[in-house]
């Protein structure tokens, strides 16, 4: 059935030619691929009709989405069969289509709106994109401007990742994320379901872990991790227990509902490491056959791979996802080198190190994922030791485990902490709550450019997506959560949808502040963007002073994994943002900690040396108890002109301070250390060293 005859170039010509349309800033996150607008508007009332070609199946899970949105959409659609006016039609032309599923275009005149689509997918994005559109209301009815669009995503995966190990979220809450998720094109939530803290997810095979690893008696995730008398968990109903689960019957409601909404929901169990909770109730599975004593499985117990297909078999079950998540990383390999069965299977199977221990774990779970039809999918660490035939990697330490995966021949979902970890504060540090570390800006998260530099064009094609995580350690409550989550997922979603060269951060910033505000009327609970203070001042301008340029010798070396700019950077003039990790700190965690001489090249008059110090408790990042600063003219004696004594109030989750000395003395060279104390150790992070 043809239902109307527009190719691209006639759909968009024909709105040009009839309504003289010109190019503006688009009001649709993620901003679509093609977007011209005119001066004209169809308004939606009461009398609107919707019409389709959608038959079956399709027909009716398109209508009880609609169903429940506001009229008009949720009536009955008619069978499409000639132009009417005052209409919405939904329209299957498969043919019409060639770059991707997710294409609709989206054509709106003063008489009707036509949504065409190869897929229901297609035709589901073009729906999100019009009630975007929906401008106002009036006498006339709901106003939507005369719009030509065609679209289509940059990428095929779109996720996010939410943490239900670590406080566990209901199922309500989850149907509420999902539906912002999928306004924004997100196609994918991946959910992690367990975890030391919590096991999440009902096995009948095994009833303990709902029964016991679900639940813990502290509701502080950091409590209970530093608890004095170690991790505990409790039975079901005890006094005090905090935790959840979800039933067979809650998953299938979940999966069932994000898939009329065009999310496939991906389930991660974890392994082998990051398992403390099912090793305290299945402690047979563990290397010393004790509960509380390591959190990896035992690789060289047959036992082992019985129980993770057990689970995974009834985890197929209730998740139709292409993809099954295993985790994969942190593991912590000490346990199998002292282990008498993990040692005889690296023997029977000539592997060369623990490594390729895991690996061999990894591949032989691939191997069963496969058998049924799925694919594994687990954390950048599955790299190492050898990289299953078939898995796709999630390359979160940076992106060089994804750059590898891709070398390799196999697909690579981009979510590297620096740009897509969530849990990182989102604005300075003081003016949030407790966070875990980090400073991660909406304005960072939509720079990120998910296909590296250097790769070709084959392999820039197995960079398959982007994914957000939004890990739930510091999070206990629901409200946070959400205030975490939006509005950088927005950035997301452009970023996984959105070619780069429709991009425009002044023009994305804008439409956010509008979608927060749409958001807050919606009962979500996002971050104020319109109070965001932005950057750490220092960090914006240079600083000129009399050391800058000077070279620095390192009496102690700098970590090389926070080395900034090498030996130039504590005299290059920049200063730090919010964050130890952002390029511009320096870290030391080697005894004697930080110690440096600086060279003024001659003998100078000094007024002034100071430098400034970050403390981030949770990486264990602490502010230095004893400063000491000396000066020489001969670099050999020197003359201590201040040494400070405190005790680091460890009470300050994040704090920023200078120490530094005033005074009148003549000196070519400046001596400045810094020491962390016998009690807590930790790094030590500065960024310039100031003389004046």
């Amino acid at each position: 059935m043809k239902l109307f005859k527009y190719t691209k170039q006639a759909l968009l010509s024909t709105a040009l030619c009839c309504y003289g349309l010109t190019a503006i800033s688009q009001t649709i996150i993620p901003a679509p691929k093609e977007f011209f607008v005119g001066s004209d508007c169809f308004y939606i009332n009461e009398n609107t009709s919707l019409y389709t070609n959608l038959k079956g199946t399709a027909k009716k899970d398109f209508e009880k989405y609609l169903s429940t949105l506001a009229a008009p959409f949720n009536q009955e659609m008619k069978t499409y069969k000639n132009n009417k006016d005052n209409s919405i039609v939904f329209a299957l032309s498969p043919s019409r289509f060639h770059e991707s599923e997710e294409n609709y275009t989206l054509y709106v005149n003063t008489r009707q709106i036509i949504i065409t689509a190869p897929t229901t997918n297609g035709l589901f994005y073009g729906l999100q994109s019009l009630l975007q559109t929906i401008k106002s209301h009036s006498t006339k009815g709901a106003e939507v401007p005369c719009i030509a669009i065609k679209d289509t995503p940059r990428f095929p995966y779109r996720g996010f990742m939410m943490d239900v190990s670590r406080h566990f979220r209901s199922v309500d809450f989850i149907k509420k994320q999902i539906d912002a998720l999928a306004r924004y094109k997100i196609n994918r939530l991946h959910l992690h379901l367990t975890d030391a803290a919590g096991w999440r997810l009902e096995i009948k095979k095994y009833p303990r872990l709902t029964e016991f690893a679900a639940w813990r008696p502290v509701e502080k995730w950091k409590d209970w991790w530093f608890a004095k008398d170690g991790r505990q968990y409790c039975r079901e109903g005890s006094t005090g227990a905090y935790g959840g689960y979800y039933t067979h019957e809650e998953i299938r409601e979940l999966v069932k509902y994000a898939a009329l909404r065009h999310i496939t929901i991906i389930p991660e169990i974890e392994m082998p490491g990051h398992s403390e909770e099912v090793l305290a109730v299945y402690p047979e599975l563990a290397c010393s056959g004790k509960p509380y004593q390591s959190g990896e499985f035992c690789i060289g117990n047959e036992k082992t791979f019985t129980f993770l297909e057990n689970v995974l078999s009834e985890v197929m079950t209730l998740f139709p996802s292409e993809y099954i998540h295993i985790g994969g990383d942190e593991a912590n390999r000490k346990t199998w080198e002292s282990c008498p069965q993990c040692q005889a299977r690296m023997k029977a199977e000539n592997l060369k190190g623990t490594s390729e221990l895991q690996s061999y774990l990894i591949h032989r779970i691939e191997k069963f994922l496969n058998a049924h039809g799925r694919k594994l999918l687990g954390w950048d660490e599955i790299v190492e030791g050898g990289l299953a035939p078939n898995a796709t990697v999630m390359s979160w330490r940076g992106e060089e485990g994804g750059i590898k995966a891709v070398r390799a021949g196999r697909q690579t979902v981009m979510t590297p902490g620096s740009h897509c970890y969530f849990d990182a504060y989102q604005d300075a540090p003081n003016t949030q709550p407790e966070a875990m570390g980090g400073y991660l800006p909406l304005s960072k998260v939509y720079a990120y450019h998910p296909v590296p530099p250097g790769l070709t064009s084959e392999e820039s094609e197995l960079i398959h997506g982007v994914q957000a995580n939004l890990w739930a350690e510091y999070i206990p409550e629901d409200k946070q959560y959400e205030y975490m989550m939006y509005p950088r997922i927005l950035a997301l979603a452009e970023v996984g949808w959105t070619f780069p060269e429709r991009k425009s951060y002044r023009d994305f910033h804008a439409k956010a502040l509008q979608e927060v505000e749409k958001l807050q009327a919606s009962g979500y609970h996002p971050f104020p963007l319109k109070n965001e203070v932005g950057h750490r001042p220092e960090s914006l301008q240079p600083i000129d002073h009399l050391a800058r340029g000077k070279k620095v010798t390192y009496n102690a070396p700098y970590n090389t994994t926070y080395s900034a700019r090498g030996d130039s950077t504590l005299t290059d003039g920049r200063r730090g943002d919010w964050t130890y990790s952002d390029g511009s700190w320096q870290g030391f965690i080697s005894h004697p900690r930080m110690d440096v001489t600086i060279d003024l090249d001659s003998v100078t008059n000094l007024h002034s040396i100071k430098a400034d110090f970050i403390q981030v408790i949770g990486p264990e990042v602490y502010l230095p108890c004893e400063i000491i600063i000396s000066v020489s003219n001969d670099g050999k004696q020197f003359t201590e002109i201040m040494h400070l004594h405190q005790q680091v109030d460890h009470n300050r989750v994040i704090d920023f301070k200078t120490y530094g000395w005033q005074g009148n003395v003549q000196a070519r060279y400046v001596r400045y250390q810094a020491r962390s104390g016998l009690q807590y150790g930790g790094w030590i992070f500065t960024d310039e060293i100031i003389i004046e």
